[in-house]
């Protein structure tokens, strides 16, 4: 069976968008991987497909309606689906590369795309929906971190990177960043290839990999050394 995502949205035709293009698009043409956009307003219960209602309690904006998303919710994903339901949202537990490679070696997802103000908490807890953070800042909706987080989930599906050691060594897969890279030409302004990288010698080439993300950990993400156990 192909990884499903069902993604919740008030603009379906935000998708594929870029999902639709290089390894990704190849792969949803194979049906490698499936894609099914669900426009939250056809779920509404009122003619003018109301899908959002003023805070209890006052304040700014507009809040997603409970009884809406859940209809939306229970239509993507009835009862006995596996497949987890995620919310995008600032206030989420940040993702990580061991969450995307859990939710690639699963049977998909189902993804809702909050706006406006925010999301009932009560659909949140009904529905049982795990709130998912791309990072510290504020987007104008949950549309681009979803495609985000489907983009890092549909490459690491079998058969999507052209080779599966291409994501051996890349940032966080070992709780390190990512050593430099170089290629030719051999010397680009005044600035040669380090000699140890043509030198044949595999397992120095290893050490000074190692050696060089440890470095730039240090210096960049000193909280992901902090977090790694000691040896």
């Amino acid at each position: 069976m192909s990884f499903s995502a069902s993604v919740l949205t008030l603009y379906p035709e935000m998708f594929p968008g870029a999902l639709g293009l290089s390894l990704a698009g190849r792969a949803l043409e194979r049906g490698d991987w499936s894609l099914q956009p669900v426009q939250i307003r056809n779920f509404a219960l009122d003619k003018h497909r109301t899908v959002d209602d003023t805070p209890a309690g006052g304040g700014a904006g507009m809040v997603m309606r409970a009884d809406v998303l859940a209809r939306a919710l229970d239509h993507a994903a009835p009862e006995g689906d596996p497949r987890p339901k995620l919310l995008m949202s600032p206030r989420g537990k940040p993702l990580t590369q061991a969450r995307v490679r859990g939710l690639a070696a699963g049977p998909g997802v189902v993804i809702l795309c909050g706006r406006f103000e925010g999301v009932d908490q009560r659909v949140i807890e009904a529905r049982e929906l795990e709130e998912v953070s791309i990072g510290d800042f504020i987007l104008s909706g949950g549309e681009p971190a979803a495609l985000v987080l489907l983009d890092a989930i549909v490459r690491l599906l079998p058969g999507v990177m052209g080779n599966e050691r291409s994501g051996e060594e890349e940032s966080f897969e070992n709780g390190l960043l990512e050593h430099p890279h170089y290629t030719r030409p051999q010397e680009f302004e005044g600035r040669p290839i380090p000699d140890v990288l043509i030198s044949g010698n595999h397992a120095r080439i290893a050490a000074w990999r190692r050696e060089q993300a440890m470095k730039l950990t240090a210096e960049r993400r000193p909280d992901l050394l902090a977090e790694k156990p000691s040896p």
